[in-house]
């Protein structure tokens, strides 16, 4: 079960200016180029905190906090409160709204089995972020996870909260609505966070932050800190979304592997028919996928650098089960 928790935000203040022009994309698909650009629109865009360059930019991105505080670009909530949050977007010809709340969530290990991954992690990524954290002390951008809400319970909860109009509001560059509604209403929360009690978060996006919190929070106590049940190190800032939200929307993942040493086109379809279905065909694949997908079928398209492409079509879902159990 999540232990969530209200929690006293950071927000900018209207002396930073525009909200749209404050926020950004994730740090990790933005290039430098991009970021140029985002600070040359505003200089207090988030991403000068969340994607600090410079001969020392976590020392740099502290600083940069501090005189931010100091001058009031950002103020912290008088009040705890839940954050609920909705992003509206055009996906599959269709509009569509993804609503959760953002709280602090009580840091456990993935074997404890309340917080769970689906994804590896890179050592250097966890590394960049754990001395961002050490120079910061915050979590400049939450982690999206997922949670059953079956009976409606909780989207129940979060719309009556939210059926107002929001304290934010803007339209980013890419076309996304965002809207904020700040709850600080105690009673609420307790509700919540009693609504949450029997539930798992699974990890949607965020594996590389979530793991250096821990490692934060370790590395607090390590020197004697954070031994405090409610020690805010022991938390980690996460938007969280029910799994029966109607506007979720998965797309495909794309992989691209290069440069391999021996590559055997032939050889990689015949591997492959032990387990799926192979066929091939030219032009625009999605028809034959879309016709897949209708059948309740899992498939992918395989393309090796020539007009053919390969529709690999999984024969038997139980094979997942041996693979990876």
């Amino acid at each position: 079960m999540p232990e969530i928790k209200p929690f006293r935000a950071l927000r900018f203040t209207e002396q930073a200016g525009e909200i749209n022009a404050l926020c950004c994309p994730p740090y990790d698909i933005i290039s430098d180029e991009q970021r140029e650009g985002y600070l040359a629109a505003n200089p207090h865009n988030i991403i000068r905190l969340e994607l600090p360059r410079g001969e020392h930019p976590y020392e740099e991105a502290g600083r940069t906090l501090q005189s931010w505080l100091e001058q009031e670009v950002l103020r912290q909530d008088d009040r705890a409160g839940i954050y609920i949050y909705e992003e509206e977007f055009t996906a599959l010809g269709q509009v569509k709204r993804v609503k959760g709340f953002i709280s602090r969530v009580k840091l456990t290990p993935f074997s404890e089995g309340v917080v769970l991954p689906h994804e590896e992690t890179l050592s250097k990524a966890k590394a960049d972020r754990f001395e961002l954290m050490k120079a910061t002390d915050c979590n400049f951008s939450q982690i999206y996870s997922l949670y059953f809400d079956e009976d409606r319970g909780v989207a129940g909860l979060i719309d009556g909260l939210s059926a107002r109009e929001p304290d934010v509001c803007f339209t980013a560059e890419d076309g996304v609505t965002h809207r904020l509604w700040c709850v600080y209403d105690e009673a609420a929360a307790e509700q919540l966070c009693g609504l949450m009690r029997d539930k798992k978060a699974y990890i949607a996006d965020g594996h590389h932050r979530y793991e250096t919190a821990l490692n934060y929070r370790d590395h607090l106590r390590a020197q004697g800190r954070a031994l405090e049940d409610d020690d805010p190190a022991n938390y980690v800032m996460m938007m969280l979304v029910s799994m029966e939200n109607e506007g979720l929307v998965v797309f495909p993942t794309h992989r691209v592997v290069k440069n391999l040493d021996r590559f055997d086109k032939e050889q990689v379809l015949a591997d492959c028919a032990a387990y799926f279905t192979v066929t091939e065909g030219m032009g625009d694949p999605q028809a034959a996928l879309d016709a897949a997908y209708a059948r309740g079928e899992k498939s992918f398209v395989l393309y090796t650098g020539t007009p053919v492409w390969h529709q690999l079509t999984l024969k038997e879902s139980a094979v997942m089960d041996e693979l990876l159990p």
